[in-house]
C-alpha cells in the first residue's frame, strides 16, 4: 500500500543515533555507524524521529510499503525492553559488583601523580546491575568512553566523590535512556555530571540522560561537559 514512511539519508547522517530515541517504536537502529530502517511494518510514518535530527538526514516520504503493524512493533519492543534487563549469563568475575575503598588523598598538583578515584566496580553502563548498592545518594557521572583518554586530569576533575559509569553512544546497540532511567528511579541520585565529547555522535549519550531524568519524574540537577578533541572543556 501506499503510505508515508521515514527515509534517511546516508550521506548527511553522522551515526549520532539521537533519532533512535526519538522513534517510540524501535523501528531505527544503528548500523555501521549509520540510522537505519529496521522494518518499514515498524515506522508509523508520524515522524517523531524527525526533530532530534541535527543534521537533516531524515524526511518523511510516500512509498508502497506494509501497513504499520502494531502488534509487531509490541513484541519488538518488549524484547528489546527483556534483552535489556538480562544479566550476563558468562559468569566472569570481571562483571562481580564491588565498591572500592579510597584510604588515600589523592589531592596533588602534578597530574601525574594523581591515583585512581573510580569508586566501583563494574563501571560500563551495560554492566552495572541496577540495584547495585554504590547508587544510593550518589553523585552520578556518565561519562563517554573517549574522554577519560582526550583530557588528562578525568580522574580529579570529574570522578572524585562520584560514581562513574561509561559507554559509547555510537557503537553500543542500545539506547541508554531506559538503564539510566531504571537507575534514577531505583536509588535516590543527588546529581548527574555528563562528560562527552565534542563530536556529533557522542551528543547521544547527554540526550540519554535528559531523557532518563524526565522518565525517572524526579528533580534530579544535571549537567554536562563537553570536552574537545584537544583535550580542553569547550563548554565552562
Amino acid at each position: 500500500m501506499l503510505r508515508k514512511i521515514i527515509e534517511i539519508d546516508e550521506e548527511k547522517c553522522n551515526g549520532c543515533g539521537l533519532c533512535i530515541g526519538g522513534c517510540h517504536e524501535g523501528a531505527l537502529h544503528l548500523v555501521n555507524g549509520k540510522a537505519r530502517l529496521v522494518a518499514d511494518s515498524y515506522c508509523d510514518g508520524l515522524g517523531a524521529c524527525l526533530p532530534d535530527c541535527p543534521t537533516g538526514a531524515l524526511a518523511i516520504i510516500e512509498r508502497e510499503a506494509p501497513d504499520f503493524d502494531e502488534e509487531a512493533v509490541k513484541q519488538h519492543l518488549a524484547a528489546k525492553a527483556a534483552a535489556k534487563t538480562e544479566q550476563i549469563p558468562c559468569g566472569c568475575p570481571g562483571a562481580n559488583v564491588k565498591l572500592i575503598q579510597r584510604t588515600t588523598n589523592n589531592s596533588h598538583q602534578n597530574a601525574e601523580s594523581y591515583g585512581s578515584e573510580l569508586r566501583q566496580w563494574p563501571c560500563q553502563l551495560r554492566l552495572v546491575p541496577v540495584s547495585a548498592p554504590y547508587f544510593d545518594n550518589a553523585h552520578l557521572l556518565v561519562a563517554a568512553d573517549c574522554t577519560a583518554y582526550a583530557y588528562a586530569n578525568m580522574h580529579a576533575d570529574f570522578m572524585r566523590d562520584r560514581i562513574t559509569v561509561i559507554g559509547c553512544p555510537k557503537f553500543d546497540k542500545e539506547n541508554y535512556s531506559f538503564k539510566l532511567a531504571q537507575i534514577l528511579s531505583s536509588h535516590e541520585i543527588k546529581s548527574v555530571t555528563v562528560v562527552r565529547m565534542e563530536v556529533p555522535c557522542c551528543s547521544g549519550i547527554a540526550h540519554a540522560v535528559n531523557e532518563a531524568v524526565a522518565a525517572s519524574g524526579k528533580a534530579i540537577p544535571a549537567q554536562t561537559v563537553i570536552i574537545g578533541t584537544d583535550g580542553t572543556i569547550k563548554n565552562l
